[in-house]
């Protein structure tokens, strides 16, 4: 049965997507199943991966939730082998309000997700940037949630509010729903705030932020306008080589990862790849 985690954060601009892509090429890179959800109806997501909006508008994950047809239609083959994409179009954003009087709506993606977790080893859900019933859904499909936080004080201020609706669902809706970790992005270590910042969230949050970290990376940047992770368009990068990282700590879990010695996100690819 597939790990399934969110990525999750209402606040935009965060790497969230850029963390959902890259993160999935990765472990998709290590040889496993990896099926990358775009629950945001901008379809960021999709786009990165190189999937033009003429293959799916009439079958994405839109299609699925509101029962139209079966998952299985809505999912594409990527160009790295083991990775495949259930994408989204602006008809999402519908589907809140289609929702709305539906019984159970808040578990429309659950249902629609337990009829392939056994075909995938991770399902990573691309969240919209709110908490909406979307991201509620996502929230009740999931094992855990990543949150990606940008190291600066007003994503520091976003994060509250997200941990506290998390709180809600474990309460209400999903009492298994765990935080996997906070993933610091965005970060440049000659920025003394960003330092600063980065200080105070593994104080304040202790194991439950990931060691590694995402760079400020120009590469990381582009990549998304070629329809490319960062793996296939620059793999020597900084960016690649921390997202490497991050996957090497997915795949260990919580209890193996928290033994990880840390390490400078410019240590070497193959070294990276080595640990996988």
């Amino acid at each position: 049965m597939a790990k399934i985690i969110a990525i999750a954060n209402q606040k935009g601009g965060v790497g969230k997507t850029t963390t959902a892509i890259n993160l999935a090429a990765c472990l998709a890179v290590a040889e496993k199943r990896v099926l990358l959800v775009d629950l945001d109806p901008q379809g960021n997501a999709s786009a990165g991966l190189g999937i033009g909006k003429e293959l799916f508008e009439k079958q994405n994950i839109y299609h699925a939730i509101i029962g139209q047809r079966p998952i299985t239609e809505a999912i594409y083959k990527t160009e790295i082998p083991f990775l495949s994409i259930c994408p989204s179009d602006n008809n999402l954003i519908g589907a809140e309000i289609e929702l709305v009087s539906v019984l159970a709506r808040e578990y429309k993606l659950k249902m629609a997700l337990a009829t392939i977790s056994n075909d995938f080893d991770y399902i990573l859900i691309d969240c919209p940037p709110s908490l909406g019933l979307l991201t509620v859904n996502a929230f009740c499909a999931t094992h855990s949630v990543i949150i990606p936080m940008q190291t600066e004080y007003f994503a520091m201020e976003g994060l509250a509010q997200l941990l506290n609706t998390i709180s809600l669902i474990q309460r209400s809706l999903n009492s298994t729903l765990e935080v996997d970790g906070i993933i610091l992005t965005m970060f440049d270590q000659r920025n003394n705030l960003h330092k600063q910042v980065s200080t105070e969230i593994k104080e304040h949050f202790g194991e439950k932020v990931f060691k590694s970290i995402i760079p400020r990376n120009v590469k990381l940047s582009e990549c998304p306008s070629f329809g490319k992770p960062i793996i296939l368009y620059d793999i020597e990068s900084k960016g690649s080589a921390a997202y490497f990282s991050l996957a090497k700590e997915i795949i260990l879990g919580p209890k193996n990862r928290n033994n990880m010695v840390e390490r400078n996100n410019q240590s070497s690819l193959f070294e990276q790849q080595s640990l996988m």
